[in-house]
């Protein structure tokens, strides 16, 4: 899961990015609202954790605009701010969800993934394309009802493009979203793991499939 993270306090930050890159989710920091506003615009994040007390442009300008702008990217705004009426407010404009400060990081990461499980559709957080399966809260994936073998490269590359069957995802996309144990991994590694998966698949209707300048994406061929 890549996020994009909007907090002016520095040291919550950098705390908050360590955290949860523990927890395998990938956190880009940003503390000005305007520069926020551009890379959100930019896309490519799974959800966004919103600070409203922000430098330049608001939290909640900042949130409305995104809206405006068609960004449908789920937003979690983390505020000690309480009062009924700006949350009601907020959720008018496009907020998902809040955490009131101070917060248990394990919260925000469980708030976070059903906020991401819901705006992919997947309430039970089971992604699949054809035979192949993933089971989210378990981390296991199956193949025709049989367990996947998968080295841990191979299990985060696949749970990448299973969470986005038929969208194509380019290496550098890829990469982007694996953090933690991942930190060294480069281009050419993506390409190694895509030749391995597609090795794993063989023999059965899923398949990785190339776009020329665009990426690799999930298909089930069964009805080709």
């Amino acid at each position: 899961m890549r996020l994009l993270l909007i907090e002016d306090d520095q040291d919550l930050a950098e705390w908050l990015v360590r955290s949860l890159e523990q927890r395998g989710l990938m956190a880009e920091w940003e503390e000005d609202g305007a520069r926020a506003l551009t890379r959100a615009a930019g896309g490519g994040f799974d959800a966004i954790i919103l600070d409203l007390g922000l430098p330049g442009l608001g939290g909640a300008a900042l949130l409305a605009r995104l809206r405006e702008q068609g960004d449908t990217t789920p937003v979690i705004v983390a505020t000690a701010r309480h009062e009924l009426p700006e949350r009601v407010a907020l959720l008018h404009a496009g907020a998902d969800d809040f955490l009131p400060k101070p917060f248990a990081v394990e919260e925000l990461e469980a708030r976070l993934v059903a906020l991401v499980r819901r705006s992919r559709g997947h309430g039970h957080g089971v992604y699949d394309c054809g035979p192949l399966v993933f089971n989210h809260p378990a981390q296991r994936f199956t193949l025709d009802g049989q367990p996947l073998l998968l080295t841990p490269r191979e299990h985060a590359v696949l749970r990448i493009l299973i969470q986005r069957v038929g969208e194509p995802m380019s290496k550098q996309d890829i990469l982007d979203r694996l953090v933690g144990a991942e930190d060294d991994m480069q281009l050419e590694a993506v390409e190694v793991m895509i030749y391995r998966l597609r090795k794993r698949l063989e023999g059965s209707s899923v398949g990785i499939v190339t776009l020329r300048g665009l990426g690799y994406f999930l298909e089930d061929r069964v009805d080709e």
